[in-house]
Order: C-alpha cells, then sequence, then structure tokens
C-alpha cells in the first residue's frame, strides 16, 4: 500500500521523479555526505537517473518503497526516505535515509522519518524495521535512538567500500515498542 504524496509540517514527501536526477546525484555524490554509507559516493548523473528507475521497479514489485523529501514551496529534493528489503510475509522491511549536507542539523530528516515509520506500521501494516548504520556515523544513531531504534548488535566487517572495511551497528524497532512510545504508556510489546 505505497502512497503518493503527503505533507509534514516543514515537507512534503512524494515519489521520486526523472526530474530529480540533478539534485540526487547531488546528494549521492558528495563525499561527506556517503562517508558512511555502504556504497560508494555516485559518480555521473546516469547512476542517479538508474536509481531513481530501480526505485520506480521496486515500487512496481513491492520490495521498495521510496519518497523525495522537498521543503513546503520547493520541489527539489533534500533528501530521500525509503523502506526496502520488505518481506511482506515476516512483515518487515529495512529503512534508509540520506538528507544533502546542507541540511543536517535541522531536524529534517527527524520529521520525515516520523511519517515514514507510521506509514510503515499503519497502512504497509509492518511489525519491525531494520536499520544498518556505520557506528562511527554519530548522527544517524542519534538519529535512530531518538526515532526509538534499539541497537540489536554489531555485524563486525561487515562492508569493503573502495577497501575501507567497516562494520554494520544493527538497529531494530518493533510496531508495538513505536505504539507504546507515541501513546506515553511505557508498554512495549514483541510484535508476535
Amino acid at each position: 500500500m505505497p502512497f503518493d504524496r503527503w505533507t509534514t509540517g516543514r515537507l512534503v514527501l512524494r515519489r521520486p521523479a526523472p526530474q530529480d536526477a540533478d539534485a540526487l546525484f547531488a546528494i549521492y555524490s558528495h563525499p561527506e555526505v556517503m562517508r558512511y554509507w555502504s556504497r560508494r559516493p555516485l559518480a555521473t548523473r546516469d547512476e542517479a537517473v538508474t536509481m531513481i528507475e530501480g526505485m520506480v521497479t521496486g515500487l512496481a514489485d513491492g520490495t521498495w518503497q521510496s519518497w523525495a523529501v522537498t521543503l513546503h514551496g520547493d520541489d527539489t529534493p533534500i533528501g530521500v526516505c525509503s523502506l526496502f528489503h520488505i518481506v511482506a510475509g515476516c512483515r518487515r522491511a529495512e529503512i534508509g535515509y540520506i538528507l544533502a549536507r546542507e541540511r543536517w542539523g535541522g531536524g529534517y530528516m527527524t520529521e520525515a522519518l516520523h511519517s515514514v515509520i507510521a506509514h510503515a506500521f499503519g497502512p504497509l501494516g509492518l511489525r519491525r524495521l531494520e536499520a544498518d548504520a556505520d557506528p562511527r556515523n554519530a548522527g544517524s544513531l542519534r538519529l535512530l535512538t531518538r526515532l526509538g531504534f534499539v541497537r540489536e548488535g554489531t555485524l563486525r566487517a561487515r562492508w569493503e567500500i573502495e577497501g575501507e572495511i567497516s562494520d554494520t551497528a544493527f538497529y531494530g524497532l518493533l510496531e508495538g515498542d513505536w505504539q507504546a512510545a507515541r501513546t506515553g504508556d511505557g508498554s512495549a510489546t514483541s510484535g508476535r
């Protein structure tokens, strides 16, 4: 059950489109933004076009949902939020996000991800979300914790990107924990 577009206090989340290639290339090619990603920065605009095409294919086959994050009144993407590796039978998915460097620290991704998580645990009917973060990425770890994700372990030497080996801090969020935090009752469920 994908949604195509909605707004938060300051943001519009919408489907990525071919005209986003320049903005997404600028984000995904920035060395500091991509520093802790599990892939190298994009080298060409054509890679951004291919990435957008992959998002459309993932939506069609039900394995990937992505949204360009824009500011009210400006349709240029400042980031992307995604649910991917969606396994409907197990009611789980991975969550991913990226934000343009000049927008870091403004709370934009927290705002966007609240809506994506509500969609995942609401209309999409998921029970569990997972996140894979580089343990050196302090900003991303703070964001996940602020959203209620729990660190579940470390996968050592999981990635090798351009000769650099890195670990993964693995985080999980259960629908019952998300709902309990939102209602303020402090109880949590296993989601089973």
